[in-house]
């Protein structure tokens, strides 16, 4: 139990010294956005019916996601998009309970269908629980895949392995331009 609630500390210490601040505009943001943007659309081509008929999306270029034992999580930082223009940043917090072991780092994006389900978003604090499940993008994709309560959400791995059988969300917040 102590062992535990050392791991808890460590990984909120983690997220509360990896918080990075930004004072303004940065030119090099649209670049990077731009890039993680056409980094989906090479690496899966089934996504292009999304880009184009999509209200806005959500892109996360690099998520670094860990566990070990019975709690895991994960962070990364992103772009927002709507109808096509940059509007602002967004992270992602992932929290996960249950027998896990390993780390991993993936891109993630987010599609949402209409205007509404983008403006929940912008919100801030929204979140996706266990029951949206998000697709692997690969080669092979279905692209019958469809939207979920206005969301579609698809993953890209980059590296690492985990093994995981856990319940968990992500969290997201929004900083607009």
């Amino acid at each position: 139990m102590k062992i535990m609630k050392m791991l808890a500390l460590a990984f909120m210490l983690a997220g509360v010294f990896s918080v990075t601040a930004n004072a303004g505009w940065d030119p090099a943001q649209e670049d990077r956005a731009r890039a993680s943007v056409d980094y989906f659309k090479n690496h899966g081509p089934a996504l292009d019916r999304f880009f184009e008929h999509a209200y806005g999306y959500a892109v996360f270029p690099d998520v670094y996601k860990g566990g070990f034992m019975l709690l895991g999580g994960g962070h990364g930082n992103g772009y927002v998009y709507e109808q096509g223009s940059l509007v602002g940043r967004s992270s992602i917090t992932q929290l996960n309970v249950g027998p896990q072991l390993g780390a991993q780092s993936f891109s993630e994006i987010i599609f949402f269908k209409n205007r509404g389900t983008l403006e929940n978003f912008k919100k801030g604090n929204y979140e996706l629980n266990a029951q949206v499940a998000a697709i692997i993008v690969t080669s092979g994709m279905a692209t019958n895949t469809d939207y979920s309560n206005g969301v579609a959400v698809f993953v890209l791995p980059k590296a690492g392995v985990m093994a995981e059988a856990t319940v968990g969300g992500q969290k997201f917040s929004y900083n607009p331009y």
